[in-house]
């Protein structure tokens, strides 16, 4: 435990606001920050303070000295692989260039703990799998570039000031908080769960698979399903380690070691619900590996953290859930 608060930021988001959750549930002040471009208010927990900004604004310098804040988890940015092809700086914008203005706001307010949201997509396409930490780091879109040059960022800062971190390479994120307080709530998400369950409901017709030639069990794209609680744990161990350890910064990726195909993952769809989802077999997207699973020895070496919700039925069974309760509330 800190003395002081946690800002989070991008906390209104999805990962983010699990994040929240986590934190507060483990007993920590925290203070949201997000400028609610694609989060929502209503899904910060009221047990944290919220301060609509974004992470640049000079004024974040006056919520970390006003909430004492001695630590920050970095959430907010754009993650959309696409559209990061199509409109580069706009990622180089609100990734890097963002993260760097709050990076140094952080190093002037004296903030000595910062966790950082980082990807997989920093690997592009992987020698070999699973992958580690230690594998070379070649991204193939500017998503995964905007987020390598913010690990690069920390580190240099980190050699030069007292400040630790820990960046989490996140492999596909999915699920909602089993206890139904938050989920993936971006309109035009385009997470294949997220997209199924959508589906399920009737928002969508249908789930496009893209490629199913792929050198993989059934041809088609195997991805490491990691459920966003799961993940919002590590971030809490994350946290533990870089105060107890203010010496050590730490990159560690978090996925579980297994991976599922896309026709496995509409499998279990279709189990959970008891139906059939369209499936429409499209051409495979430039630029996707056909598997990208975590070596996840690191983190369970590092942290204490161990996975509670490794089961890809109830992955499922959380989104559809929140997508259900989404649906109730007209979103």
């Amino acid at each position: 435990m800190i003395d002081g608060s946690v800002m989070v930021t991008g906390g209104a988001g999805y990962i983010g606001s699990h994040a929240v959750l986590a934190l507060l549930d483990a007993g920590y002040r925290v203070v949201v920050i997000d400028n609610l471009v694609t989060g929502f208010d209503w899904a910060v927990d009221p047990r944290a303070t919220f301060v609509k900004i974004a992470v640049e604004d000079a004024g974040v310098a006056d919520v970390i000295a006003g909430h004492d804040v001695k630590a920050i988890l970095h959430f907010a940015g754009s993650v959309v692989v696409p559209e990061s092809v199509e409109n580069p700086l706009k990622y180089y914008r609100n990734n890097t260039a963002a993260s760097r203005a709050l990076i140094e706001t952080a190093v002037t307010g004296g903030v000595k703990h910062f966790i950082f949201s980082s990807t997989a997509a920093t690997y592009g396409i992987p020698d070999k799998v699973p992958v580690a930490e230690g594998d070379p780091q070649r991204p193939i879109n500017p998503y995964g570039m905007s987020k390598l040059m913010t690990e690069a960022m920390l580190r240099d800062v980190a050699a030069a000031h007292p400040m630790n971190f820990a960046a989490l390479r996140y492999f596909n994120v999915a699920g909602a908080d089993p206890q139904g307080r938050s989920g993936q709530s971006t309109a035009g998400a385009t997470h294949l769960i997220k997209v199924a369950v959508e589906a399920a409901i009737g928002k969508r017709t249908h789930v496009g698979v893209y490629g199913t030639d792929f050198a993989t069990r059934d041809g088609t794209g195997v991805r490491d399903y990691i459920h966003v609680t799961d993940l919002a744990a590590a971030h809490v161990y994350a946290l533990e380690l870089l105060v107890a350890k203010p010496g050590e910064s730490h990159f560690l990726n978090a996925g579980y070691g297994t991976g599922f195909s896309v026709l496995e993952v509409l499998d279990a769809v279709d189990r959970v619900t008891n139906m059939t989802i369209d499936r429409q077999m499209e051409g495979r997207r430039a630029g996707d590996p056909d598997a990208l699973i975590a070596d996840n020895g690191a983190i369970l070496a590092t942290l204490p953290w161990r996975p509670q919700h490794a089961d890809l039925d109830g992955i499922v069974r959380d989104a559809l859930a929140w997508e259900r309760k989404l649906a109730e509330r007209g979103a």
